[in-house]
Order: structure tokens, then C-alpha cells, then sequence
């Protein structure tokens, strides 16, 4: 969601939750942040905080202030918050230091003060980028399986209420395990039923899922996508797939009782660049939403 401008069609569409970004650095207090809570609620909707900041920030020494930041965030009455953001990646936390161990460190501190502030508020660990690019784990950079892997053998599961998801990259129905055209055609980050079956493998089911993220990219309206996002040509999924899509994978999470919450990436941004955010949305350019009739659909049990 970029700018909240819709939230009669969200309330119609079945949604609950809406998720806001912010952005945290040593020094910054919590009261600033007390809006968007308030204005979620005065709307009808719970909100899931992504707690984020500069990677130069990530080490151990930060994490006792990122975790009295969370915690305020929870006093204020957030319904949830995220741990940080694909903390897997160089771009989101400092190249070097990269770590499951080190980030449920973060967790630990961060999962202690939301519960200590507001016991109701629901702890999310920060999705990892789902990618195979690093073939394995390092302090470079981490593959989102070890990473996940690590973080619970390292005492995860006991500073979460849910496992953060993300997923973006598809395009075949969601119930779809094989057939994907790309290379590496069988590597789990291709599927949605994919993803679900890792990450519920890798906590022995112990734990529900929380997609922070799940999105699917169509380019139809401009004819293409960029390069770097272009999983089918001409423009990867149609806009009567990305709602099919969608609602689809909104049906599995409710039939399979194993995802506890859905965001989907995303409401109305309007970017188109070489990262075509607005191909994402479920808001289409020419101002439809064709993903707000299918979901609501799939919410209402059709």
C-alpha cells in the first residue's frame, strides 16, 4: 500500500490488515510513529509495522535500542510487528556479518520488549529474500532456506509468533509445484505451495506463516517489464492472471489453515521503473482492480 487512499475498496476486498514500513535508526523515538497506528484503527484495520533500518546499524551493539524501538512501537498498540527485512541480503543488513545466529540474537531482544509493552502483539521474524543465488549460507550474503534453518536452530521459534514470508516471482497458479519455464525450474522459490512447504518443513509445523509480502507482476498494460523482472516474456503473468492469482492463493491459505496472515504486495502503488512496483498492484493503471473482485471472492469462502 503507498498512500492508504483506499480503504473502503480494502474493507469490500476482505481485508483486515494493513502493513506500513518504518524506518528505524539509533536516536529515533517511537512517538512519531503513533499516527499510523492510530489511523489504521480509525479505519477499521490492524497493523502489521515492518521495523527496517540501514544496515550499518545491524550490529549486536544496536540491537538493545532497535529492541526498545519495537517495544515502544508495541506500547502504542501496533497489532504486529516485523523484525527487520530480508536480513539475508547485503542490501538490508551490513556485508560481513550476515548471520541467522546473529539475527535471532536481534529477535530475542526485539520479541522481549513487544511482549514486556503489549503481550497481544503479534511478533513476526523478518522475511528473508527467498533466493538460491548465494548457493548457501555466508556472511556475504545467505540463501533464505539455511538462513531459516539457522535462525531456529539457534532458539527462533521461541521469539515468534509467526514465520515472515515473502513471495513475488510467480508465474503459474498457486497450487502449482512443477512446470515453472525458467531455469532452475524446480527450485521452491518458483511456487507459492513451494515456499509453503519449505518454510513449514523447516519449523516442523510448530509455527504458522505470515506472508508480509506475496505479489504477483504483470506488465500487460505497458506491453513489457524490465529485464531484471522478466520471468515470461512478453510481461510475465496477464492482469486477469495476477487476480486469478491471487484469490487463488488466498483460497490454499484458507483451505491449508497453515498462514496466519496475508499482505499482498501491493494495494496501489503507481512506480514504473526498473522496479516496476505498479505491476504489482492490485489497483491497475487504468484504475480497475480486477484482483479486488477475485479476492474478495476467495475471502467470502467462493
Amino acid at each position: 500500500m503507498a498512500s492508504f487512499a483506499y480503504p473502503d475498496l480494502m474493507r469490500q476486498t476482505g481485508m483486515t490488515w494493513v502493513k506500513r514500513q518504518v524506518r528505524w535508526a539509533p536516536g529515533a523515538g517511537a512517538a512519531g510513529q503513533a499516527g499510523l497506528v492510530t489511523d489504521a484503527h480509525s479505519k477499521g484495520f490492524k497493523v502489521l509495522l515492518s521495523v527496517l533500518g540501514d544496515p550499518q546499524h545491524t550490529a549486536p551493539a544496536y540491537y538493545a535500542e532497535y529492541a526498545s524501538f519495537v517495544g515502544a512501537l508495541a506500547a502504542l498498540g501496533a497489532d504486529g510487528i516485523e523484525v527487520w527485512n530480508e536480513m539475508n541480503l547485503p542490501r538490508e543488513w551490513l556485508a560481513g556479518t550476515i548471520s541467522p545466529v546473529a539475527y535471532t540474537e536481534m529477535l530475542r531482544q526485539a520479541h522481549g520488549a513487544i511482549k514486556a509493552a503489549n503481550a497481544n502483539t503479534l511478533v513476526v521474524s523478518g522475511a528473508p529474500s527467498p533466493t538460491g543465488y548465494f548457493g548457501g549460507c555466508g556472511t556475504q550474503g545467505c540463501d533464505d532456506a539455511p538462513f531459516i534453518a539457522g535462525m531456529l536452530a539457534a532458539g527462533g521459534l521461541n521469539y515468534v509468533d509467526c514465520i515472515g514470508v515473502h513471495y513475488n516471482e510467480g508465474i503459474m497458479p498457486p497450487a502449482a509445484t512443477s512446470g515453472d519455464p525458467r531455469g532452475s525450474s524446480g527450485h521452491y522459490t518458483r511456487y507459492y505451495q513451494g515456499m509453503v512447504n519449505q518454510y513449514r518443513a523447516a519449523s516442523s509445523q510448530s509455527r504458522p506463516l505470515c506472508f508480509t509480502e506475496i505479489g504477483y507482476l504483470s506488465g500487460q498494460e505497458w506491453g513489457t517489464v524490465p529485464a531484471a523482472f522478466l520471468w515470461r516474456a512478453p510481461y510475465n503473468n496477464t492482469v486477469a492472471e495476477h487476480a486469478q492469482y491471487l484469490a487463488d492463493a488466498v483460497r490454499l491459505a484458507r483451505r491449508q489453515g497453515n498462514v496466519r496472515l496475508m499482505i499482498i504486495f501491493n494495494v496501489d502503488f503507481t512506480l514504473w521503473a526498473d522496479d516496476p512496483q505498479a505491476g504489482f498492484a492490485m489497483v491497475r493503471p487504468t484504475g480497475d482492480c480486477p484482483a479486488c473482485s477475485a479476492v474478495q471472492q476467495a475471502m467470502a469462502g467462493g
